[in-house]
Formats: structure tokens, C-alpha cells, sequence
């Protein structure tokens, strides 16, 4: 994922499973919320899209059960198991062809905002949709609300919000459309589907928030020094300030869109 520039939170670096954690303690009940709420039941066919880390595909595959199939694919397969009911495949969505399907469910979380080629990959998860099947795409929009310190009453807050601006100044630079998520659902009625709903969630305070500032931080706290967006000081004392819990830090809004692809073609 990512374009020209690399993706800037390498799955790689030990700061990612902490990430995955962080994720998702913060958006997992959401995110189950909405595939319950599009049909998730025992025997179901599920594609979970860029799953990351293991603790969602391993939640879908007791929901459909022994009966059902539940396929996780990433670009990096390193943090998921094969052996948890689930089966797991190295795939980028961008530029492989989707996997053999039909599925009853497509699910991915913020995926496409890194992915070059979202269109074609957007197309590519519809096309492996049965009639009738369910696609949820749930995608950041820092745009929407771009502060981490949604209460900038003073210097560490201050600092947070630089530090944030300066981050998300990297994600662009590497192709992230930081205000993909509120286009979901135009996007999805263009791809076909119908009853297209979405709505928008995001914690602002909490242990969690807290882990996933710390962990985003320190994975890419070289490459904030070296764009001259903070020095190491600066990064050591937002650190330090987000370990003592005095800062309420919030995530980006997560837009959840879903639709359904129509049973024929019109």
C-alpha cells in the first residue's frame, strides 16, 4: 500500500502490532456492529480486505462458524494466523485480482485510503460480491476533523496538534487522500450497490487513544525530525506528556459506508 514514496507505517516495525492493538480495542465494536448489521451469520462467505492484525478475522470466523468461510488477505501476512479458523493469503488489492469468491460479505478498514489504485480495488471488491451481498468500507477523513487535541488549552496540546498536522503532512506526501471517508458513500452507489447508509464515529479520550498515538509516534518519529517537523526533544516531551495521561487525544473520524449489490443487473 501506499504510492511512490512507500507507506509511511511499515507493518513491519514492531510498532505495528502495537497499532493493530490499539485499533482494535478503539473500532473493533463499531466495525462489529455494522457487519452484524449487514447480514453476518453463521455459513456466511467473508473477505476481510486488508485485515492487518488477527483480532477481527478471528471474531468473523466464530461468527460464521465451521460452515462458513472466512478469507484474510494483506500486503503483509506477518500478523495473522492461519491456524485460527481463518484463511489467510497475501494479496494487494490495488493490483491483484480478487480471490475466487462468491462472498456474502466484503469488510475493509482503512485500506483504501493508502491504496494508489482505490478505484480499481473498489471495483474489485464488488466484483467478488454474490447478488445480493454486502460491501463495508470504513475509512479514515482527517480532513473532517483534523486535530488530535480536540481541547487546545495549552503548550502540550499545542505541540500535539503540530505533531498531527505534521504526520498527516507525511501521509499525503506518500498519495493518502486525507478526506477519502466522506466520499464512501457516492463512491459505492457509483460502484452499483444500493441501500448505501453511512455514518461516522471517533473516540477522543482513553487508554486506547492514548496507545495509539504512542505507538503511531514512535514509528515515525525519523521521519518527522528529518521533514524538520519536530526535533527530538520536542517528540520526547509529547511523549512523555502522552504517558502521563494529562491529554485527551482523539482519532480521525472512521466513516462507515455499506451496500448492497443488487440481486440483477439493471
Amino acid at each position: 500500500m501506499g504510492s511512490e514514496g512507500g507507506y509511511l507505517l511499515d507493518n513491519q516495525q514492531a510498532q505495528a502490532g502495537q497499532r493493530f492493538d490499539a485499533l482494535s480495542e478503539l473500532f473493533d465494536p463499531s466495525t462489529q456492529r455494522h457487519l452484524a448489521g449487514a447480514g453476518l451469520a453463521p455459513g456466511r462467505h467473508v473477505w476481510e480486505v486488508g485485515a492487518g492484525g488477527p483480532a477481527l478475522p478471528s471474531w468473523l470466523a466464530a461468527q460464521v462458524g465451521p460452515h462458513g468461510r472466512v478469507l484474510a488477505t494483506d500486503i503483509d501476512t506477518a500478523w495473522l494466523d492461519s491456524t485460527a479458523g481463518y484463511e489467510v493469503l497475501r494479496h494487494d488489492i490495488g493490483t491483484d485480482p480478487p480471490p475466487d469468491g462468491p462472498f456474502d460479505l466484503v469488510h475493509a478498514r482503512l485500506v483504501l485510503v493508502h491504496v494508489p489504485r482505490r478505484d480499481h480495488a473498489l471495483a474489485a471488491m464488488v466484483s467478488a460480491l454474490r447478488p445480493g451481498g454486502r460491501l463495508v468500507l470504513e475509512e479514515a477523513d482527517p480532513a473532517l476533523q483534523p486535530l488530535v487535541c480536540l481541547d487546545e488549552h495549552g503548550p502540550a496540546e499545542q505541540l500535539a496538534n503540530r505533531l498531527k498536522a505534521g504526520f498527516r503532512r507525511l501521509l499525503a506526501e506518500r498519495g493518502v487522500d486525507l478526506a477519502y471517508g466522506r466520499t464512501l458513500p457516492r463512491r459505492l452507489r457509483a460502484a452499483g450497490l444500493v441501500d448505501v447508509a453511512a455514518d461516522a464515529y471517533f473516540p477522543i479520550t482513553g487508554p486506547a487513544c492514548r496507545e495509539l498515538e504512542r505507538a503511531s509516534i514512535e514509528q515515525v518519529r525519523d521521519q518527522l525530525v528529518a521533514a524538520g517537523i519536530a526535533t527530538a526533544a520536542e517528540i520526547d516531551r509529547h511523549l512523555a506528556a502522552v504517558a502521563g495521561g494529562t491529554l485527551d487525544l482523539a482519532t480521525s473520524p472512521l466513516v462507515t459506508a455499506r451496500g448492497r449489490r443488487p440481486l440483477s443487473r439493471r
